[in-house]
């Protein structure tokens, strides 16, 4: 990953609800050696709807102690900033993302809801920001693999060694699927996933990575694969260039997935072409 060294993990506050937000946005920055960046987005509108001016800002500076003392708790040796900045939420994450590692964002309950609008906060997050977004689940997640969705292109590359290196940190395995289409030769698939894997398992060697080719529906296959797993990754738009800022694989994982998603964007093109079989292979130092 070519992310700068300084570039800090990214989260919004907006109230008291997004403090455990906070807890999972520093285990990301201390397992990746980041600093951590709080942001809260102070909107002068409702300040003058309050019973004084001062105590809607009072209570952003009291939200951002409560969070740097619950980052702390989780890493006593993280760098931690704050920072209340004056605008709308989504224009100020969405501006400091371009510099961010790592954006944290609640889903708003999406998973667990039948509909989602186009407009809500994770969907913008993750089809604009300048960084990958972790869009978190109000359950926490099984300790199962770290799930990447590979499907050949260029950004599911990405997505791919961003997700060899998440696994590494977090001491797990690794589970690469490529699903394979109703017009697709189920061998020469699995020769492509194999061939991706094998691109990133050599600066990863001591990652266990089980691979597999499911003959299916996209979204609908790796929804499935993300109920036993710690984590999803997925590139936004994978080989659906047409589909616009965010495809259709990787809305169906953000939408229903259970577990934490991750839509690797904003990364430097630095990704190999190619990518394949239903093999398992434990690599060890």
């Amino acid at each position: 990953m070519t992310a700068a060294t300084d570039r800090p993990v990214l989260v919004g506050l907006g109230t008291e609800r997004n403090l455990p937000m906070v807890r999972l946005a520093a285990e990301e920055a201390v397992e990746h050696g980041r600093p951590l960046h709080l942001v809260h987005a102070f909107d002068w509108r409702s300040a003058f709807e309050a019973e004084t001016v001062a105590a809607p800002r009072e209570e952003a500076e009291d939200l951002i102690a409560w969070a740097n003392d619950l980052a702390r708790d989780v890493g006593p040796e993280l760098a931690v900033t704050g920072e209340i900045v004056e605008g709308p939420w989504i224009p100020v994450l969405l501006r400091q993302s371009q510099q961010a590692f790592l954006l944290v964002v609640g889903d708003g309950g999406m998973s667990s809801e039948g509909r989602v609008a186009a407009e809500a906060p994770a969907v913008q997050f993750a089809a604009r920001a300048g960084c990958p977004v972790l869009a978190a689940r109000r359950d926490p997640p099984p300790q199962g693999p770290v799930l990447v969705g590979v499907d050949g292109s260029p950004s599911s590359n990405q997505a791919l060694e961003w997700a060899f290196d998440c696994t590494q940190r977090r001491g797990s395995r690794l589970l690469a699927i490529r699903v394979v289409e109703p017009d697709e030769d189920d061998e020469e698939i699995s020769r492509q996933l194999t061939e991706a894997v094998d691109r990133y398992a050599g600066h990863h060697p001591g990652v266990p990575v089980e691979c597999h080719t499911i003959r299916g529906d996209p979204g609908r296959v790796l929804v499935e694969q993300s109920r036993s797993a710690q984590v999803a990754m997925i590139a936004p738009r994978g080989d659906e260039p047409g589909r616009g800022m965010l495809g259709a694989v990787a809305q169906a994982l953000l939408y229903h997935a259970p577990a934490p998603v991750i839509v690797v964007r904003g990364l430097a093109d630095t990704a190999g072409q190619g990518a394949g079989t239903s093999t398992r292979r434990d690599q060890r130092p």
